[in-house]
């Protein structure tokens, strides 16, 4: 079975892109964020005629977050906690794989830059929330896996040049620190798991010729719980459609189960 997240940066502008990559890759599900675009405007008939269904959690112009499946879903949930930005951030729902319920959370945690304002007063609030909500929920089902854009660089190994992040608010101290202290829940990066020194990205900016020089940062992650690590056989990072034309400047990760 295979699990993918995609920051899309507008599945309106992108759409084309996005049914190139159902058609060509086939993901049985996708956690998209950045869709920007409201429930009532999501192109709900174009990804329906590929074979997947649409659980979404717009917002006009920015933000917003969906779950594509081929298969049905339960429990869909947007309020897994009080956002009191009221930004469209979070969606979780239930699947059944290999006789076990697994909650699927699929994140768009806020960037938080510039470091001195609000927006990252922001982000360590909503990361704050969000771990406290990941504890309660790992009471009632352990087997658990969070997808998004985390807008986090765990590593200095994770971004070409760590030294010029050191004050982003995706590679502050304190911010990776949250990230920790969510695996130290019970979680696995899935990624460094398997590839504990490869040299991979997941984000390349617009500017600078970022893509053709290989100034990434590795900022969308699959976090599966312990008792899932086992089912774990591939995580992929899928550069075909950030080679795109009008593509968006992340692209795929894709978490194989067998």
């Amino acid at each position: 079975m295979i699990f993918a997240s995609w920051n899309v940066n507008s599945i309106r502008a992108r759409i084309e892109n996005v049914k190139d990559y159902l058609n060509k890759f086939s993901p049985d599900v996708v956690m998209v964020q950045e869709i920007k675009t409201e429930d009532k405007t999501y192109p709900y008939d174009e990804i329906k005629n590929l074979g997947y269904e649409s659980y979404v959690f717009g917002q006009k112009s920015y933000n917003g977050v969906a779950i594509l499946s081929k298969n049905k879903l339960k429990n869909i949930k947007n309020d897994i906690f009080k956002d009191k930005n009221k930004q469209s951030r979070t969606i979780s729902a239930e699947i059944v794989y290999k006789k076990k319920i697994i909650q699927l959370i699929n994140i768009y945690i806020p960037n938080g830059n510039p470091v001195d304002t609000d927006k990252y007063t922001y982000k360590k609030i909503w990361f704050e929330s969000f771990i406290k909500t990941i504890k309660s929920k790992l009471k009632n089902n352990q087997n658990i896996i969070i997808g998004g854009d985390f807008n986090v660089i765990p590593e200095a190994g994770d971004v070409y040049n760590s030294k010029s992040f050191e004050n982003d608010a995706l590679f502050r101290l304190e911010i990776r620190k949250k990230f920790r202290e969510l695996l130290n829940l019970g979680f696995n990066d899935t990624y460094r798991y398997l590839y504990p020194d490869t040299e991979a990205y997941t984000f390349w900016d617009y500017m600078r010729g970022a893509w053709q020089k290989n100034y990434g940062m590795r900022i969308d992650h699959f976090l599966v719980s312990n008792s899932l690590i086992k089912n774990v056989k591939d995580v992929k990072i899928n550069k075909y459609p950030r080679g795109k034309e009008k593509p968006s400047d992340h692209t795929p990760i894709e978490l194989v189960m067998n």
